[in-house]
């Protein structure tokens, strides 16, 4: 046996068929393994118009019952019954749900308030900042030549300056 002779990490010696082929190893598999160009990895997959969770417990939510109401019989959701029997039991003194339906309302008025926040106030120094371009741009649009800080500060353009200029 030679110090040469390929091993496998155990340290048994690898027999001829067994010899890795060239181009295989960390994260090259090899080639007989892997995917076959054109055809999918997964090719059942999920199947088409299977639901997830979160579809059929809104769908379910949403379906009609009857329930009494002051002794009158009325047509509501499945959500609008389980919120009412909800506030119902809050009420009648049940701290479990007491606390439910308040972590419920805290959610609610989170939600509504994201959805109504106004567009973000622009400080003054923003707003003069946005002032000077556009007045940089009314200038340019009006002259039809670009002035320096400098110059818009003293009032004075490029062609100003080439006039008061000894030749």
């Amino acid at each position: 046996m030679s110090s040469e002779d390929p091993k496998t990490p155990h340290g048994e010696e690898l027999s001829p068929s067994r010899e890795v082929p060239e181009g295989v190893g960390y994260r090259k598999p090899p080639s007989t393994t892997r995917f076959k160009k054109g055809v999918s990895g997964n090719p059942k997959g999920r199947p088409k118009g299977s639901l997830n969770v979160a579809t059929v417990l809104m769908k379910a939510l949403r379906e009609r019952v009857i329930a009494n109401r002051n002794g009158h019989r009325k047509s509501v959701t499945k959500l609008e019954a389980a919120l009412q029997q909800l506030v119902n039991k809050a009420l009648s003194g049940d701290l479990r749900a007491s606390r439910q339906l308040m972590e419920l309302v805290r959610h609610a008025e989170d939600k509504q308030q994201v959805a109504g926040r106004e567009a973000p106030v622009i400080n003054q120094l923003d707003q003069q900042v946005m002032e000077d371009i556009l007045r940089r741009f009314r200038l340019i649009e009006n002259d039809g030549t670009t002035q320096t800080e400098e110059d818009m500060e003293t009032g004075e353009s490029e062609d100003d300056r080439a006039e008061n200029q000894p030749s």
